[in-house]
């Protein structure tokens, strides 16, 4: 009898899939993707990837995630295929994906040529700015057949941004120095997301002119940069603290903030958190 069921459901999933339309999104890379039918099995290429897909409403199709893929809670029990360093192409290929997500700027671009040649599907994601944030939502959800889900999640998102957009726009102008790393130290500049969350709540990126998305400075630099504010992502409780080094300089004049690293330093819908916790903690130094 089980045997009799297991291939009748199969028949009709087989037969739902026959029926369903093609989806078609174009990717970030400017590449039109199409689908036969809604992706069924979805493999994710980064953490705040595995986040969005989930916030999309397709977490049920999500068969496999990247390292570091923690939220929500769901996505930890799935099987790994690797990181940004090395992709496990085998393992990969063997899940019979039918939709792969990938952070462009997140791998190696030869691990992403390798899946490519693999003739995966492939959807090129790049973390352009918070608006695309609710962009990419809304493809995703396209990509998966749950529009409707996505839809919400991305007009919620849009509506608390403004909301802080709107309640900040003129506090006091605060010039900040972000750290994302402490060794090498590392920094963002004007047109990653960060240096975007610190614009909503008031704040001017010291090192907003520079280049590289994620450049390496030193500490004269930042000393130079006159900060008034240094913002980093705090440690968890056994983590060193990653503001040592600026609480032992006499001749810093700036605040130290500490935030949640795991909303303000991910592109995904729950960002707004972490520029919320930002906001009020900037307004307090004001």
């Amino acid at each position: 009898m089980k045997r009799w069921l297991a291939i009748f459901l199969a028949a009709l999933c087989a037969l739902s899939m026959a029926w369903a339309d093609p989806v078609s999104v174009v990717d970030d890379d400017g590449h039109r993707l199409t689908l036969a039918a809604p992706a069924r099995r979805i493999v994710s290429i980064a953490p705040h990837l595995t986040e969005l897909l989930f916030a999309a409403g397709a977490g049920e199709r999500v068969v496999a995630v990247s390292a570091w893929s923690d939220h929500p809670a769901a996505a930890k029990s799935l099987p790994r295929i690797g990181d940004a360093a090395m992709l496990d192409l085998e393992r990969i290929v063997a899940l019979q994906p039918d939709l792969v997500i990938v952070w462009k700027d997140g791998s190696s671009a030869q691990q992403l040529q390798r899946l490519a040649v693999a003739g995966l599907p492939i959807y090129a994601s790049d973390a352009r700015s918070l608006a695309h944030i609710g962009v990419t939502l809304r493809r995703l959800g396209h990509l998966a057949g749950t529009d409707a889900v996505a839809e919400a999640r991305a007009s919620e998102f849009e509506a608390r941004l403004a909301a802080l957009r709107a309640g900040y726009a003129q506090r006091r102008p605060l010039a900040a120095f972000y750290q994302i790393w402490q060794q090498p130290l590392m920094t963002v500049n004007g047109r990653h997301v960060i240096s975007e969350a610190l614009q909503v709540c008031g704040a001017r990126n010291v090192f907003g002119d520079l280049k590289l998305a994620t450049p390496t400075v030193d500490v004269e630099a930042v000393l130079l940069a006159r900060p008034d504010v240094i913002v980093t992502g705090r440690a968890g409780s056994d983590g060193p603290d990653p503001l040592a080094r600026w609480r032992s300089l006499k001749s810093l004049h700036a605040a130290l903030v500490t935030v949640d690293p795991d909303t303000l330093n991910r592109a995904s819908d729950r960002i707004v958190q972490g520029i919320e916790e930002l906001c009020v903690k900037l307004d307090r130094l004001r």
